[in-house]
């Protein structure tokens, strides 16, 4: 990994459950040190999230990948200052306790900064540093619920929906780890470190497109269309005749009129409303209907078939096994087996992306709570003897 784009960068991911160490993990597929910290007694909840197989936690190997992993008590005195110690020789601090906690402790930004002026420090909140629900607990879900995602999530006549999964917490993990980078280049620059507030609730707002705007100059609210667009149509799921689903989209209008002729209803290409996405959304109904009965007379290979001969847009719906068999998938690496000193082969998804000269990896899947505490802190000065006094002592 010296050819990896971070390589040198240090992350101290001091965080807990999903956004930043998602963020941390980002930063470790590309070669940045990762050192995991998490309380001696009390591991990361994420540990204990989702299935495990003979009592190792499964998730943990994906999110936890790439990380040294540590353990020291930073709300004892002891603690705060083998953080501190650390902080001096790192260049990224990733943390989301609730504000105000690093501060009781000591170590908040003003310590970390006289520590190391370089750092960055990223605050990982629901609601951000500020403001009257700061000082509030809150997670992803709560994130999913006030950006008006789940208002719009779900049929129409049924109630708000929440994602089954992190959604909120995987896009502010993106966006912290962009905001890192950002930072980072400054510090590069400038040789000023600095505080990046990141709340939960504002990255996936900005992902739910024109609303706002819309609201502001129309005062038009959007409401739930399950699966179909309030932008484009056709747009929804479909059943085929064995039974199963595909996903048609027609975000262009080339695309459009080639799935209305495919389904030999070309006549509809030539009403006046099927001239844009917007127009055509208000004709679902009609569209929905050409669409579906015409794939529901036909397999999901006869279907898929027809589409990529048509140049037109279909997808199958998968389940983790479509995914897992999917010869797209295949060719382009999504999935990377991994050896695992606990599980031995273990799949999980492969870096974001792919760069053609410094490409990212997956060195080793999430280690053993506090499994390199000793090489860590020995890196730092501490001894032998000194470690021992502190497990004593319950500082790690």
């Amino acid at each position: 990994m010296s050819a990896a784009p971070l390589a040198g960068v240090r992350v101290l991911d001091i965080s807990t459950l999903f956004a930043g160490p998602l963020a941390a993990t980002f930063l470790g597929d590309f070669g940045a040190d990762v050192i995991k910290v998490e309380h001696p007694a009390k591991p990361d909840a994420a540990r204990g999230h989702g299935p495990a197989k003979n009592g190792v936690n499964l998730w943990w190997k994906t999110l936890g990948r790439n990380k040294r992993t540590v353990t020291i008590n930073l709300g004892s005195p002891d603690g705060a200052d083998l953080l501190l110690r650390l902080v001096a020789d790192a260049d990224v601090l990733i943390e989301n306790f609730r504000p105000g906690t690093l501060e009781r402790w000591g170590i908040g930004p003003a310590e970390l900064l006289a520590a190391n002026p370089r750092l960055v420090i990223a605050r990982v909140t629901a609601f951000g540093q500020v403001g009257p629900y700061s000082g509030r607990p809150g997670f992803g879900s709560l994130a999913e619920a006030m950006s008006g995602f789940a208002a719009l999530t779900g049929e129409p006549d049924g109630p708000p929906t929440l994602p089954p999964f992190g959604l909120a917490d995987g896009i502010a993990a993106l966006a912290t780890s962009y905001a890192v980078m950002v930072a980072l280049r400054s510090a590069e620059s400038t040789g000023v470190g600095q505080v990046v507030d990141m709340a939960i609730i504002e990255p996936i707002l900005m992902l739910l497109g024109g609303q706002i705007t819309t609201f502001d100059q129309l005062g038009t609210v959007q409401k739930r269309t399950g699966n179909r667009s309030v932008n484009n149509a056709p747009r929804n799921v479909y059943r085929t005749g064995d039974g199963e689903w595909v996903a048609v989209s027609t975000s262009s209008q080339s695309i459009a009129e080639r799935v209305i002729r495919l389904v030999g209803r070309s006549e509809l290409a030539d009403e006046p409303w099927f001239v844009s996405g917007h127009s055509r959304a208000e004709h679902a109904d009609e569209l929905d209907a050409a669409v579906s009965s015409w794939i529901a007379e036909r397999s999901t290979a006869e279907v898929l078939a027809a589409f990529e001969n048509a140049q037109a847009a279909v997808a199958p719906v998968y389940d983790v096994r479509g995914v897992l068999a999917d010869p797209q998938y295949e060719a382009i690496g999504t999935i990377r087996t991994v050896d695992d000193d606990e599980l031995g082969p273990v799949k999980m998804q492969n870096v974001l992306f792919r760069l053609s000269e410094t490409p990212g990896d997956i060195r080793w899947a999430g280690r053993a709570h506090g499994r390199d505490t000793d090489d860590v802190l020995a890196d730092i000065g501490v001894t032998p003897e000194q470690l021992a006094a502190l497990r004593e002592r319950g500082i790690v």
